[in-house]
C-alpha cells in the first residue's frame, strides 16, 4: 500500500450530521527515516519532536508494525508496539514517533462532532490513551475501507466513513474492555496469521512462507486455522479477496481487469470464474445491480 493521507473540508451538511470524520491516512515509515514529514501533512498538524502539538479534534492512531515512543501531558513517556492503538484528545498536548530501528506503519483518523465528543468523554480516558488491540484483521479491513471509500469519493461517503469509524470505536471498545489475552496461544498465533493475510489481498500468498513468521510447523497451521475458523488459509484468503472485490464493484468505477488486480488474481477470467462460482452471478452483472443493492453491501460492511 502506498502512503496516503487525505484532510477533508467539512460543510454544514456534514456538522449537521453530528459525526464527520476530518483526516483519515496511512504513512509506512522506513527504518532510519525522518518523522515527521511535515510536507505531507498541513499546518495545522504538522509537528516536531522537540515542539510537539496540540489538535483541535479526536484521533485515534492505529500502529501496525514497528514500534516507536508516544508521550503527552496526560502520560509520561511509553513504548508503543505493532498492534498499539492511541488517542489523541483535543487540546491535549502530545508527540510520538517511530525507533529509528524499526521504523512503523500508521493508520489514522480524526474526528469530530457532538456525537463522537459524548462516546470519547464516556468510554475513553485521556490519562489512558494507549490501548493493545494485537494484530486484529477486523480493524486492519475497518482502516482499508476508510481510505478506499475516500479515495472513491462517491456520493454521500462522508456520512458512509463516519460509519465506519464509528465501528472502529466500538471495536476498540470493546477490546479495551477485555484487554487480557485469550489463554490459548494458538489462537493468538491464527488471530496473528488472519491479520498477515488481511494484509496480502493484492500480493501472492506464499502460506509456507507465512508459517515462517509463527513457532508453529505448516501441518500444525493447517489444522489450527481449519479448527479455529472453520476454513483452510487458501479459502479464507479467497474469500477476503471476493468479499473485497464486492466492495469494489459496488464502491468504486474501477473496471473488472483493476478490481482482480487489486484483489490478488494474476487473471482476469480466473477472477471472474470465482466470482461467479462463489456470488451466482459475474462480476460485470453485480456491477450493474450495484444501484438496487449495493447500499445494502455498503450498509453490511459497517453496522455488522
Amino acid at each position: 500500500m502506498n502512503n496516503y493521507s487525505k484532510y477533508l473540508n467539512i460543510s454544514k451538511l456534514e456538522e449537521q450530521w453530528g459525526f464527520h470524520v476530518i483526516t483519515v491516512g496511512y504513512t509506512k515509515v522506513a527504518i532510519n527515516q525522518v518523522y515527521p514529514d511535515i510536507k505531507e501533512h498541513p499546518p495545522d498538524h504538522s509537528f516536531t519532536w522537540n515542539k510537539g502539538r496540540m489538535l483541535d479534534g479526536y484521533y485515534l492512531v492505529f500502529i501496525s508494525k514497528g514500534h516507536g515512543i508516544f508521550e503527552s501531558a496526560r502520560t509520561e513517556p511509553c513504548t508503543l508496539i505493532a498492534g498499539t492503538c492511541f488517542f489523541l484528545f483535543p487540546g491535549v498536548w502530545h508527540r510520538y514517533k517511530p525507533d529509528l530501528d524499526s521504523g512503523w506503519e500508521e493508520y489514522w483518523v480524526g474526528f469530530k462532532g457532538p456525537y463522537p465528543e459524548g462516546l470519547m468523554k464516556s468510554f475513553f480516558n485521556p490519562q489512558i490513551p494507549n490501548i493493545y488491540i494485537g494484530l486484529n484483521e477486523t480493524l486492519l479491513m475497518y482502516f482499508h475501507e476508510l481510505l478506499e471509500a475516500v479515495q472513491a469519493g462517491a456520493a454521500g461517503y462522508s456520512q458512509i466513513i463516519s460509519g465506519i469509524t464509528l465501528q472502529i470505536l466500538g471495536l476498540v471498545n470493546a477490546i479495551s474492555l477485555h484487554q487480557e489475552m485469550e489463554n490459548d496461544p494458538t489462537a493468538r498465533l491464527i488471530s496473528k496469521a488472519k491479520f498477515l493475510l488481511q494484509e496480502s489481498l493484492e500480493n501472492p500468498v506464499n502460506i509456507e512462507a507465512l508459517v515462517k513468521e509463527l513457532p508453529m510447523g505448516c501441518s500444525k497451521f493447517r489444522k489450527a486455522f481449519k479448527r479455529i475458523t472453520g476454513e483452510s488459509p487458501n479459502q479464507y484468503l479467497l474469500n477476503l479477496r471476493l468479499n473485497k472485490a464486492k466492495y469494489l464493484l459496488t464502491t468504486t468505477d474501477l473496471n473488472i481487469n483493476e478490481v482482480a488486480y487489486q484483489t490478488g488474481f494474476d487473471s482476469v477470467f480466473y477472477f471472474s470464474k470465482l466470482f461467479k462460482k462463489k456470488n451466482g452471478i459475474s462480476p460485470k452483472s453485480y456491477r450493474g445491480n450495484k444501484f438496487i443493492w449495493g447500499g445494502v453491501h455498503i450498509a453490511h460492511s459497517i453496522f455488522l
